[in-house]
C-alpha cells in the first residue's frame, strides 16, 4: 500500500509541477561520463519514485541569422510537436499517458531541454526525448499553429513599455550584436522562418559535444549513463557552425528618450559588468545586493523608495552572459519624478564606488546570501535546475560547498576595489520610456530622442 500511495503522490507531484524536498545539506553529486564521452551531473536521490532531467545545449538564438530571429525558439517549440510516426497530437497524448513532463525552450547562449517522469516509466520516457531530438516532424500544421502562437506572444509585448525600454537599451549597450536583437523575434522575423531554416537550426544547435545535463532522482549512475547514451549519443559530435563573437559594451555615456503618452517613465540604466567566471563575480554579487539586488534593504531602494516614496521598486543585478558582462537596473516612476529618480540612482551608484560599504552592511548581506542559498536546493527540481546553471557558468561541482564559504571571506577591501572596477556612474547607459522631465538633473552626460 505505501508503494501504491508513494507512486500516486508522484503522479500528482509531476501533474502539478512540483517534487519532493531532497536534503540539502550534504548533496552528494557524481561527475558521470558516458561511453559516448557525455558528462552527467547525478545526484541520487530515492526517496520518491521521480527522476528529473535538466539539460543544455552551449548555443542557442546567439546565433539566429539576421532576419530571422526567434529561430530557436520556434525550433525548440516544435521539438514536441510530432517527432518519428506520432504527430503532435499522438506525442502530448504519449506523454501524458506516462505523466511524462517534457518541455524545450531556446535563450540567447541555450537551447533547453527538461524532462520529469516517474522512475518506473523512465524508458519509455526517454525514448520519447530520444524521438523528440532524433526524428522531430516539423508538420506544416504544427509550424503554422507555433509560429502564430510565438508571434502573438511577441505582438502582445511589442507595446509595452518596459518591452520598449528594454530592447532598446541592448540595441545601444551592444549594437550590432546577436545579443541586441530579440531572441524571441519580431513579428515580422517570426515570419520569415521557413520549414528549412528550423530543419537547420536543429541541425546545427544540438551537437552533442556542446551538451550539459543534470539529473536527480531515483536512477542508479550505471542505468543513468546507459539511457543518456541512448538518449544523446545519437547526436552529432559537433555542428561545424563557427562559434559567435565576442560582445563588445558600449563605454561611452548616452541617453535614449522613447516618447509614450503615458503616466510613468520607464527608465533601465547600466553598462558593463563581469562574466561569471571573472574572478570578481562573487565579491561584485555581494557589492550589488547592497546597492541594487537586496530588495528592501539595498540602498537603491531605501533612497528612492522608502525615504521619497518615488517609485515601487528600483533594483540592480550582475547579468553575465556567454560572450559579455552586464550591469543593469530599472525603476519606474512618474513622469515628473523621472530627472530626481535617476539623479538619485547615480548618486548611490557614486558613493559605492567611491565609498564601498559598510561593516553591517557587509555582514547582513552575507547573512541574507548564505542563509538563504539552501533554499535553492530544497526540491529534485531546484537541484537539477542549479547543478546544470553551475555547468553553465562554468563553475566546478565542489561549488555547492564553497559558495557559502567564498561569500564569507568577501572583505570590505574587496568590495571597495570591485566597485571601482566595475561601477561607472558617469558612463551609464539609460533608456528612458514615457514623458520624462527633467532629466538634466540627473547629471546626464548624453541625451537624444528615440522612435
Amino acid at each position: 500500500m505505501r508503494q501504491i500511495m508513494m507512486k500516486y503522490a508522484a503522479a500528482l507531484l509531476l501533474l502539478f509541477g512540483l517534487s519532493l524536498p531532497a536534503q540539502a545539506n550534504g548533496l552528494d553529486i557524481k561527475r558521470l561520463v558516458t561511453e559516448s564521452g557525455i558528462e552527467v551531473w547525478h545526484v541520487e536521490e530515492h526517496s520518491i519514485p521521480l527522476i528529473v532531467l535538466e539539460a543544455a545545449w552551449e548555443t542557442g538564438a546567439v546565433h539566429d541569422p539576421v532576419g530571422k530571429e526567434g529561430r530557436a525558439l520556434m525550433m525548440a517549440a516544435l521539438l514536441d510537436e510530432g517527432a518519428g510516426d506520432l504527430d503532435a497530437q499522438a506525442f502530448q497524448q504519449k506523454t501524458d499517458d506516462l505523466a511524462v513532463k517534457l518541455s524545450f525552450d531556446a535563450g540567447q547562449d541555450t537551447v533547453d531541454v527538461s524532462l520529469k517522469t516517474l522512475s518506473e516509466n523512465k524508458e519509455e520516457a526517454f525514448a520519447l526525448l530520444k524521438l523528440a531530438l532524433e526524428e522531430p516532424r516539423f508538420d506544416e500544421e504544427a509550424v503554422e499553429r507555433i509560429r502564430a502562437q510565438l508571434r502573438a506572444s511577441v505582438a502582445s509585448k511589442l507595446d509595452r513599455p518596459g518591452e520598449i525600454a528594454s530592447r532598446a537599451w541592448y540595441r545601444a549597450a551592444l549594437k550590432d550584436h546577436p545579443y541586441a536583437r530579440p531572441s524571441e523575434g519580431t513579428p515580422d522575423s517570426i515570419a520569415a522562418i521557413r520549414r528549412e531554416d528550423i530543419q537547420e537550426a536543429h541541425d546545427t544547435l544540438l551537437p552533442r559535444g556542446k551538451l550539459l545535463i543534470s539529473v536527480v532522482g531515483d536512477i542508479e549512475a550505471e542505468e543513468l549513463k546507459r539511457l543518456v547514451d541512448e538518449t544523446f549519443g545519437g547526436l552529432p559530435a559537433s555542428s561545424g557552425q563557427e562559434s559567435a563573437p565576442e560582445a563588445e559594451i558600449a563605454a561611452a555615456p548616452q541617453m535614449e528618450i522613447i516618447e509614450r503618452d503615458i503616466p510613468q517613465s520607464i527608465i533601465i540604466f547600466g553598462h558593463g559588468g563581469l562574466k561569471r567566471d571573472d574572478p570578481d563575480f562573487i565579491p561584485a554579487y555581494v557589492m550589488n545586493y547592497v546597492l541594487g539586488g537586496g530588495g528592501f534593504t539595498s540602498r537603491l531602494m531605501t533612497e528612492v523608495r522608502e525615504k521619497r516614496g518615488l517609485a515601487y521598486s528600483v533594483g540592480s543585478y550582475l547579468y553575465p552572459l556567454r560572450r559579455a558582462g552586464l550591469y543593469v537596473g530599472q525603476v519606474a516612476t512618474a513622469n515628473e519624478s523621472a530627472g530626481e529618480t535617476l539623479g538619485l540612482i547615480r548618486a548611490e551608484i557614486a558613493r559605492m564606488a567611491e565609498e564601498g560599504v559598510t561593516e553591517e552592511e557587509l555582514e547582513d548581506a552575507k547573512t541574507y546570501l548564505t542563509g538563504s542559498y539552501p533554499l535553492r536546493f530544497d526540491s529534485n527540481d531546484k537541484i537539477a535546475g542549479q547543478l546544470l546553471g553551475m555547468q553553465i557558468g562554468g563553475l566546478p561541482i565542489s561549488y555547492v560547498s564553497e559558495r557559502n564559504e567564498l561569500i564569507n571571506a568577501v572583505t570590505r577591501e574587496d568590495i571597495a576595489r570591485v566597485a571601482k572596477r566595475v561601477l561607472k556612474p558617469d558612463n551609464l547607459i539609460v533608456t528612458v520610456v514615457g514623458k520624462p522631465e527633467d532629466l538634466e538633473a540627473a547629471g546626464s552626460s548624453a541625451a537624444g530622442a528615440g522612435e
